[in-house]
Order: structure tokens, then C-alpha cells, then sequence
């Protein structure tokens, strides 16, 4: 597709811009890159908040900064590097695989899991050893050293002390409302995470307790051995007419059985009902919690006593009656499986790039709104000459932050791949009454996106014209890159006909 539209205003404003038009630019970006650059310096990560996946709390507008854009690396792909190096020297015990555990006729098994790797997932490890009591933790690679989660080095140390790290996607993404590929990286690339840092992961959970039959066969073909679900056990808040427990040789092991998820109006009995429901036929119960009072204390949380007095309880039938307590991966067993690369990322395409495709939502396919900091940002679709769709923006009582349409930060479905240590030249068609500028972003190795660098700011105009900046080479480890164009301030901003070119390889890449 080319990118000079035929219902563009005539003349086109050629590029490069006129030299008092960079002499303004160029002023006006040096002042404000200073004060937002102190600014950054100053908040980190902690202000505001994002309505974008990976896009960091509390920016303000260019990080690079100047008509040069020339960024450093962006703190949150310094603080994930540091977290990584600090880990690695953390050796935790290799699975060599194993036979499926021996079925021993009225024994009840227990698994207790905890899902999402919140901070307070530590806790509850910490309360199973002190009961002599292992679990299993489905954690997304993602989460792992974001806020409020639990860090790589005590997913390693709960690893090393006897318990099982398993998956749970890279972001906890609705699988059934992604395409199948999409869906599939979420799978794959958070078990080759989780293996790179020196887990096993065999077993993976269903974010949402959501999966159909293209999951499940997307959860085998990434390696993993078993696929828990959730809410087809019976107990008192769902499934009366279902088992009480799941058979230690599932009829479908990645469609594990499971009561509905552990919540806060749960009580001791019904935590204990859970496991005697078995009866004497005995079989497999699994557990699924998530976070732990104080630490966590939403509707799916419980109370630190309540999880502590069941373990105990627990603990102690494991000595008294027919029960036992073990992993997911110790009741499953099977081979430590390599990895598998989920399917190819879209090459070099910007998907949608005339934002003429709406999705289910009214919002062009493969694009977000986005808006963090104090401010109103209001959206919307406008017709341009020749009805073709363009995207307005409104931002009023404006403090700080920006408000911008960005490509989707996913896997590969929307955002294009690209080439760390090339530079690419960003284009798109604009008009604007505020301060505008291009903000960037790029995905690292393990699926984390980074907020990276912004253009200087661009001249407003009344009229849509071109716009255009070449960004300094990609970092290390880079393999996509998505950007938008950011208002900072009151006034209007309308967009249309977004793409790039990799300037190293003189590459078009916008594909409709």
C-alpha cells in the first residue's frame, strides 16, 4: 500500500519540513524534554495509570526526547535485565520425567495451586512448607517482577524449595477471544520464558478457566503434559450435578477437572468438604487459589489464617487417613518436553494501517486507545474525504500524561515484527490543534513490552499532512516495535494512514 492517500489535501507539505518550522520544533521539544525528563527521573514507574498493556504508569510524553529522539534504555528493560542476572545464579531442580503417580485404591490425592503468581503466592508457599506441603504455581512469564507480583527469584526459590512452577500465558490473556495463532504464542512463549530461566514447566492452567478444544491441542502441542479448568467438581457454589473429583488417569488431562476457584466467602469447612467429598472411592482433588489476605484481598483472595488452618488440617489427615498431598506434575508425570516456538509473528506488516477495519468493539482492528496521566481523552471515528475512516482525538482538563491510538502490544497477531539494530523510519497522516508527538514501544525476547523513545514534537496544522521520524537502532533483544502519534495537552488530534519503513532495508511495512 502506498502511503500517499488519494483524498489527502493537495498540495502535500513535502518532507523534510522547513527549516523554521525544525528551528521551532526543535526549541520546543528541548524544553519540554528537559522538564519531562526530570520528571520521569523523579516518578519512575508509580504515577498514573495505563490503559495499555506494558505501557508504564506515569511516563510523561518523550522519554528520548529532543528532535533527535535519542533514548536511553528504557528502566523497565533495565530493572527486567538486573531481575534476570540476579536470578540466574539461582539453580533450581530439573524434572527428568517420571511415570504417573501409582494409584493406590481409596486414596484421596490433593493439589494445591495457586494461579497468576501475585505476590502473596509467595506467602502461601511459605505456609505450605511450614505444613510439609508442596504446591504447584501457574505464573505468567510476563507479571514476573512487575508490581505486585511475585519477583523471578522467588518464583526460583519456591522452585528450589520443592514446589512446582507452572504456566499460565505470557500476559493472562483471554485465549478463547484471540485468533488461534495468537493464542498459541501466549501458550508457547510463556513455557520457552519459563524454561529459559531454568524451570520445567509441564503443566500449564487456562487463564479465566477459558479453553476449547483449540486450546487444549495448542497446550499439548507447546509441551505441556496437562491443561487444568476449572468449575467441573462439584461443591456447594457450582456443578451440582458433577464428580467429586477428578480420576488420577484423566479422561482428558488438558481438561483437568477442578472445583470452581477458592474465594473469599469460602470457609474452612467447605475448603475441608473439598477434600473429603472424595469419599472412599478416593481421587484427585485440585485446589486453585490466587492471592492471600493482606496481600491480596479481592473476592478471589482468602484470608492468610483461613489458608493457614487448612493446610494444618490438611497436613494432618495426610498422617491420619488415606490421603496425600502432591504437585500437578507429580500426580501427571511424563517427559520433560523441549520447547516449542509458537507460530511465526506477521513480518514487517502493520496491521490495518487506514484503520478502515473495525473490530467488534467499533475500534479499528488491531488498535488501542490509550490514555494515562491526568487528563479526558475522548475518541472517535471521523469520515475523511472520500469516506474513508480516520481516527479524532479529544483531550480536555489536561495535567499531565498523553492520550494516543497505538497498534494492539501483543504477540505478534497486530504488533509487526522487526529487527533489533535497525532503525525505522515512522510514518502517518495528522492534523492537530496540541502538542503531538510519535511515543514508541518495543517488545523484548520474552513477550514484555517497553516504553522507548519519542519523536520531538511535530507542527500543528488544521490540514491533514505527512509526518515522518527515523528512530536510532532498535535496542538489543528487540522483536517488534509499535507506535503511535501522543497528544499532550488540550485540542484535537486526527489520524489516518499509519507505516514504517526499515530504513535498512528500504522495507514498506504497512499491509491493509
Amino acid at each position: 500500500m502506498d502511503l500517499e492517500r488519494v483524498d489527502a489535501p493537495q498540495p502535500k507539505r513535502p518532507l523534510p519540513w522547513a527549516t523554521a518550522t525544525m528551528l521551532l520544533a526543535f526549541v520546543l521539544a528541548l524544553t519540554v524534554w528537559a522538564s519531562q525528563a526530570i520528571s520521569v527521573a523523579a516518578q519512575g514507574v508509580t504515577g498514573g495509570s495505563a490503559t495499555v498493556a506494558g505501557t508504564p504508569a506515569g511516563w510523561k510524553g518523550s522519554w528520548g526526547g529532543g528532535t533527535e529522539g535519542v533514548p536511553v534504555e528504557a528502566p523497565s528493560a533495565v530493572a527486567a535485565k538486573a531481575a534476570r542476572e540476579k536470578a540466574a545464579g539461582i539453580k533450581v531442580p530439573v524434572y527428568r520425567g517420571a511415570e504417573p503417580m501409582t494409584q493406590v485404591e481409596g486414596q484421596t490425592v490433593v493439589s494445591i495451586t495457586f494461579d497468576d503468581g501475585w505476590a502473596g503466592a509467595r506467602r502461601g508457599a511459605e505456609i505450605l512448607d511450614a505444613a510439609g506441603l508442596k504446591g504447584t504455581f501457574y505464573v505468567n512469564s510476563g507479571t514476573l517482577d512487575a508490581p505486585g507480583y511475585l519477583s523471578l527469584v522467588q518464583a526460583k526459590e519456591m522452585a528450589k524449595a520443592g514446589h512446582e512452577i507452572g504456566g499460565h500465558t505470557v500476559s493472562h490473556a483471554r485465549l478463547s477471544g484471540l485468533p488461534a495463532d495468537e493464542a498459541a504464542r501466549q501458550i508457547c512463549q510463556d513455557r520457552e520464558n519459563l524454561a529459559g530461566w531454568g524451570f520445567s514447566p509441564t503443566s500449564f492452567a487456562y487463564p479465566f478457566a477459558d479453553t476449547n478444544a483449540s486450546m487444549e491441542k495448542a497446550a499439548k502441542d507447546c509441551g505441556y503434559n496437562s491443561a487444568r479448568n476449572l468449575g467441573d467438581v462439584q461443591n456447594r457454589f457450582v456443578c451440582g450435578n458433577c464428580g467429586n473429583a477428578e480420576s488420577l488417569r484423566p479422561e482428558n488431562p488438558y481438561e483437568l477437572k477442578a472445583p470452581s476457584q477458592v474465594e473469599s466467602d469460602w470457609t474452612l469447612k467447605d475448603l475441608q468438604e473439598a477434600v473429603t467429598a472424595a469419599g472412599p472411592d478416593g481421587g484427585w482433588v485440585i485446589l486453585t487459589f490466587h492471592g492471600i489476605c493482606p496481600l491480596e484481598c479481592k473476592i478471589i483472595d482468602v484470608e492468610e489464617s483461613l489458608f493457614a488452618e487448612f493446610t494444618q488440617w490438611l497436613a494432618e489427615r495426610t498422617t491420619t487417613d488415606n490421603v496425600v498431598v502432591r504437585t500437578v506434575q507429580q500426580v501427571i508425570g511424563g517427559p520433560n518436553r523441549p520447547t516449542v516456538s509458537g507460530p511465526a509473528a506477521k513480518l514487517n506488516t502493520i496491521a490495518n494501517p487506514g484503520l478502515q477495519k473495525l473490530g467488534d468493539s467499533g475500534i479499528p482492528a488491531c488498535w488501542n486507545r490509550a490514555a494515562y496521566g491526568s487528563n479526558t481523552a475522548a475518541f472517535s471515528q471521523v469520515k475523511g474525504a472520500g469516506g474513508n475512516i480516520r481516527s479524532k482525538l479529544v483531550v480536555s482538563d489536561y495535567q499531565d500524561g498523553d492520550a494516543k491510538l497505538l497498534p494492539v502490544q501483543d504477540l505478534g497477531e497486530c504488533a509487526p515484527a522487526v529487527k533489533a539494530g535497525h532503525s525505522y523510519s515512522l510514518r502517518a497522516w495528522y492534523s492537530a490543534t496540541a502538542d503531538v508527538q510519535f511515543a514508541v514501544y518495543y517488545r523484548d525476547g520474552t513477550g514484555s513490552w517497553h516504553y522507548w523513545a519519542s519523536s520531538g514534537y511535530l507542527p500543528r496544522s488544521s490540514d491533514l499532512i505527512p509526518a515522518a521520524w527515523t528512530t536510532p537502532p532498535l535496542p538489543e533483544g528487540a522483536t517488534s516495535l509499535v507506535f503511535g502519534l501522543a497528544l499532550l495537552g488540550n485540542g484535537e488530534l486526527v489520524t489516518d494512514d499509519y507505516g514504517m519503513y526499515d530504513t535498512n532495508e528500504a522495507q514498506l511495512l504497512a499491509v491493509d
